[in-house]
């Protein structure tokens, strides 16, 4: 019986993981595919023949400037999530380690935000964004949101996990605030503050709902308000619309491999655990 368990769970893990992978080869199958194969019924799992049909008409295509979109929402969203990066460990910080008055009023406040539903934000937001001058520009999709209720809740909870000695050992080295949160807190913080800025690279990556609100030329839309309009109104040209989800994908995919492995050392050097 013993025995078998570990087979068990290699098993359940093998069935888990071709449920995760099987969507993303269909997806890829499907981008090298022609447009009449494509259409097949029943559908066949590989290429008949290999075309690259789909990745030339996105990329090829000036009336759809892919690679421009593709740039537009790397930009957009490693700028979004630095900015979270930032605001969130400030007022975390403050939240966790400084005493004021009104301080727990002010955190419950903030984490009653998260109960908001997004899209009855999308309004305020536009006429704020509209008041500024920011419509249609790169710069609304990027500071909207970069003051995360989320970022801030979690890193508030990573940093009361922190023991207040080695803040007191900073301070007894004349450390100021600063220092101690730049020096001390931030450097243990890593494995919380990869975390968080995948999520708000995720998240700003695939928001597809405020940009095409906000985001009216073509040249200036982010890669999911763009590659809506590659779905035609009575036509569906399934390996372009792959041929744009692969591209849209290998960012996520790289920054999941890499992140992970930073959260892993991050922990393993702290000595902490988030």
């Amino acid at each position: 019986m013993s025995k078998l368990r570990p087979a068990l769970r290699y098993a359940v893990l093998l069935l888990i993981t071709a449920i995760f992978v099987t969507p993303l080869v269909w997806m890829l199958l499907t981008s090298v595919k022609t447009y009449d194969d494509a259409q097949q019924v029943p559908p066949g799992w590989l290429p008949n023949p290999f075309s690259t049909y789909g990745y030339d008409q996105i990329l090829n295509n000036a009336a759809n400037p892919v690679l421009r979109w593709f740039l537009n929402s790397m930009l957009a969203a490693t700028l979004h999530t630095l900015l979270v990066l930032v605001t969130a460990s400030m007022a975390a910080y403050a939240l966790a380690r400084m005493r004021f008055r009104g301080r727990r009023v002010l955190f419950a406040l903030i984490v009653g935000t998260l109960f908001l539903p997004p899209t009855s934000l999308i309004i305020p937001n536009f006429i704020i964004a509209e008041r500024l001058s920011w419509i249609d520009t790169l710069t609304v999709v990027i500071v909207p949101g970069a003051a995360s209720a989320f970022g801030v809740f979690f890193l508030r909870q990573f940093f009361l996990s922190i023991p207040a000695e080695l803040e007191e050992a900073a301070v007894l080295d004349g450390a100021n605030q600063w220092q101690i949160f730049r020096q001390v807190l931030l450097p243990l913080s890593k494995p919380a503050l990869a975390t968080l800025a995948v999520l708000s690279f995720l998240t700003n990556w695939n928001d597809f709902l405020w940009p095409v609100y906000v985001l009216f030329s073509p040249e200036r839309l982010t890669l999911p308000a763009g590659l809506g309009l590659l779905q035609g109104a009575y036509v569906t040209d399934y390996p372009v619309i792959m041929a744009g989800a692969m591209l849209a994908s290998v960012p996520v995919l790289i920054l999941f491999v890499l992140a992970q492995r930073h959260v892993i050392q991050g922990v393993s050097r702290s000595g902490l655990k988030g």
